[in-house]
């Protein structure tokens, strides 16, 4: 079975024509919401009607994702702080009631690490969906 590979486009025509400086500006930050990789390919739709896709940005969306990354930060260095003291207690305490309290703590300081690993996630997925739209 023969494939056939995808015939690429081959553009030999040139059309020239003269803006005002506010008519570039003004194409230019419209091509600059689009989904087009090059201005060219932008023009092209445009002149031969053909649909062009836009970005939305969803303000709103993007104010809560800033939000949420600040609170991932801190939720981390939180977690990065509280592992940090377990561990000097490990090593610097004599007192077995320290040792004591350290130990049954163990498994609060990895419900801890595990939400806050769990937020980061999430919070990467928002992004990832919202940065694509």
């Amino acid at each position: 079975m023969i494939m056939k590979q995808k015939e690429k486009a081959v553009y030999t025509r040139r059309v020239s024509i003269r803006l005002k400086e506010t008519e570039f500006n003004k194409l230019e930050a419209e091509f600059k919401k689009t989904t087009c990789r090059k201005f060219s390919e932008y023009l092209r739709n445009i002149m031969l009607a053909k649909p062009i896709t836009i970005r939305y940005r969803n303000a709103s969306a993007d104010a809560f994702l800033t939000e949420m990354i600040g609170l991932k930060k801190e939720l981390s260095a939180i977690g990065n702080n509280f592992n940090q003291m377990v561990k000097r207690l490990h090593v610097l305490s004599d007192c077995q009631e320290v040792k004591t309290w350290a130990f049954f703590n163990e498994n609060s300081k990895q419900i801890l690490l595990e939400k806050v690993e769990d937020i980061r996630r999430k919070t990467n997925q928002i992004y990832e969906q919202w940065s694509q739209e």
